[in-house]
């Protein structure tokens, strides 16, 4: 490691999450917390998933993201028709009739599962590997991806015919799922005029992948406090219905409650969020402030909230 402390390093890691959102602040216009939550999975080596209708710059943000980090990236469409081997590579034979095997988008350091529900579930199931082992296994042979390697997916939630929902152990995968708002009038109005003249900004690259996984490293080493564990660990319980720990609402409205990876990705967003408010240990604030993007794919209402019409977001508000 090139630093010679962690607070020097975490001291680093401020300065180059402020220039990624510098850069990423010229293409981008508003979305902050949504610019946050993505930097934030990257330096938890964790994935995302992006919720949001079409046009809010879903892929040109992850576009941009990709282009400040200096890291191979690819773009997958998914479409109903798109098979396993589209997306992992297939093995072929060459001249010599001999089998070689061609890798697929998913060897690059990041990847943009586009409209990730359009595809069958088994495509969908081709990245579970990738995105559990850092692996994909193709006729019997296993092939390591390249680290860092992130998958950040894009979903629209408002078109449901000839799309394919995500099954919950895939979603359970995502360390965040992140909900893309419209922007306020004035950013619309600053986007309308930024997007319609002909000048464009070139994005400059600000991270390399080996100081990437330091950062991931330095967020796995920062210290919490038991009390800090405990909370958030005593929060997602409390999500779980008819468990020692669920509160009223939990038995009312839930159906599923959230696993041990909730658990696991709210002390790692924690400890990122603690670093880049220029803190050296996570608080409880910390987890609060994590506890939407890491709950909301992760519990079910039942039938119950749907008809009174209570959202998934505002049972996490009532229990955090």
């Amino acid at each position: 490691m090139k630093y010679s402390s962690d607070v020097e390093a975490a001291e680093a890691m401020k300065v180059a999450y402020d220039k990624i959102r510098s850069e990423i602040g010229n293409v981008i216009i508003g979305q902050d917390e949504v610019v946050k939550g993505l930097l934030t999975a990257i330096f938890c080596q964790g994935h995302c998933l992006l919720v949001g209708v079409p046009g809010l710059a879903k892929t040109l943000l992850i576009q941009t993201i990709a282009s400040s980090l200096d890291l191979n990236f690819n773009r997958i469409q998914f479409t109903p028709d798109l098979m396993p081997s589209d997306i992992l590579g297939s093995e072929t034979l060459d001249q010599n009739r001999n089998f070689k095997f061609i890798k697929g988008p998913v060897f690059a350091n990041i990847i943009l599962a586009d409209e990730i529900n359009r595809t069958p579930p088994k495509t969908q199931s081709a990245l579970l590997e990738a995105m559990q082992e850092y692996s994909v296994t193709i006729a019997g042979a296993k092939h390591t991806l390249e680290r860092p390697f992130f998958v950040l997916a894009t979903q629209n939630p408002i078109e449901q015919e000839g799309t394919y929902p995500l099954p919950e152990a895939q979603l359970d995968r995502f360390m965040f799922m992140i909900q893309l708002d419209y922007p306020s009038y004035a950013e619309e109005v600053n986007i309308v005029k930024n997007t319609t003249n002909d000048v464009r900004y070139q994005v400059q690259k600000v991270v390399s992948a080996e100081e990437i996984m330091d950062f991931q490293h330095l967020v796995r080493r920062v210290p919490v406090t038991d009390h800090v564990i405990e909370y958030a660990v005593k929060l997602v319980h409390k999500t779980r219905p008819a468990a020692g720990l669920a509160v009223k609402d939990t038995n009312d409205y839930l159906e599923w409650g959230a696993g041990p990876r909730a658990s696991q990705a709210l002390i790692l967003a924690a400890k990122c969020n603690a670093l880049l408010s220029g803190k050296y240990s996570p608080d409880i604030e910390d987890v609060k402030a994590v506890a939407l993007p890491v709950l909301r794919h992760r519990i079910i209402r039942n039938f119950k909230a749907e008809a009174e019409g209570i959202s998934v977001d505002d049972l996490i508000a009532r229990l955090v």
